[in-house]
């Protein structure tokens, strides 16, 4: 073997070994004994891989028990289908290694169809509630950020009022959300498509509640209404990083396309509302 390869060998087994580690962790908190089952034979299976680099490497190894933390709480909090996808987006390597491998030791070519069918395994098992209402999820995040971020900056021009902002803003947002989460309640009630009318108005609701949250706290602790405003739009923003990046791991979509979208137009809502807020203080010379 080409002694250049032996470093990316050994990294790939002590990657076998942490994530049969990792498997058998998660196989102790999910609910349904099936999806148990699964974690636990793919978990054999990674030992197995292990084994055969170690026939390779000559070394033995150790899992990595940082990687194995990172996982395993990664999925206790945000779900076992993000946990999971994210870390078969970093497969890249070993299977790269196990390409290069497969001409010059036969063992190795079983190992990368197995890494090949893991990913399809594990996510074709997995139908976590969580999942099913992420669009109620982002309906609320969505609809929060677009409306609060140009309402917030509207009001900051207009009234130009920290307390009156808060005040306006908390209002209109918690309007909104009741709002929100009763149209959630009607369409699933419409779409008759298996989802709880009650749990598709909550997640709605519940997300755009923590949304305003999040966008009005600036206002409640600065003195500058405008460094309060700049910071609610970069609170947007991360915002927007957060649940698309969460959204591209658990669906598999494109990030940067949906991260883009909804980036600009909530900057160009804000703006626009600026424009109005400054018409409005201007023409009818509110000053409070």
């Amino acid at each position: 073997m080409n002694k250049t390869i032996n470093p990316k060998v050994l990294a790939a087994q002590v990657n076998e070994l942490t994530e049969a580690v990792i498997y058998k962790e998660l196989a102790n908190i999910v609910k349904l004994p099936a999806h148990r089952e699964i974690l636990l034979r793919i978990a054999r299976e990674e030992e197995a891989h292990a084994l055969v680099l170690k026939g390779i490497t000559g070394q033995e190894v150790t899992a990595d028990q940082g990687r194995v933390f990172w996982y395993v709480s990664i999925s206790r909090i945000f779900g076992l289908n993000f946990g999971l996808r994210l870390m078969e987006n970093q497969e890249d390597l070993a299977q790269g290694v196990y390409e290069a491998l497969k001409t010059e030791h036969p063992g190795v070519e079983q190992l990368y169809a197995d890494e090949q069918s893991h990913e399809k395994t594990l996510l074709d098992m997995i139908d976590e509630e969580r999942l099913k209402y992420i669009g109620a999820v982002v309906l609320g995040l969505n609809d929060a950020l677009v409306e609060l971020v140009g309402v917030l900056a509207g009001l900051t021009l207009a009234l130009q009022n920290m307390k009156l902002i808060v005040v306006a803003g908390l209002i209109t947002g918690i309007a909104a959300s009741l709002s929100m989460a009763v149209a959630a309640y009607l369409a699933c009630r419409q779409d008759d498509d298996g989802k709880d009318p009650l749990k598709s108005a909550l997640y709605t609701g519940v997300a755009y509640i923590l949304t305003v949250v999040f966008l009005i706290w600036p206002y409640l602790v600065l003195s500058n209404m405008y460094a309060a405003l700049a910071i609610a739009i970069v609170d947007s923003i991360l915002i927007i990083w957060g649940a698309t990046f969460y959204i591209a791991v658990a669906k598999n979509v494109s990030f940067w396309k949906r991260f883009a979208e909804m980036t600009i137009l909530s900057v160009i809502v804000a703006a626009l509302n600026f424009g109005v807020g400054l018409m409005v203080h201007q023409v009818f010379g509110i000053n409070v």
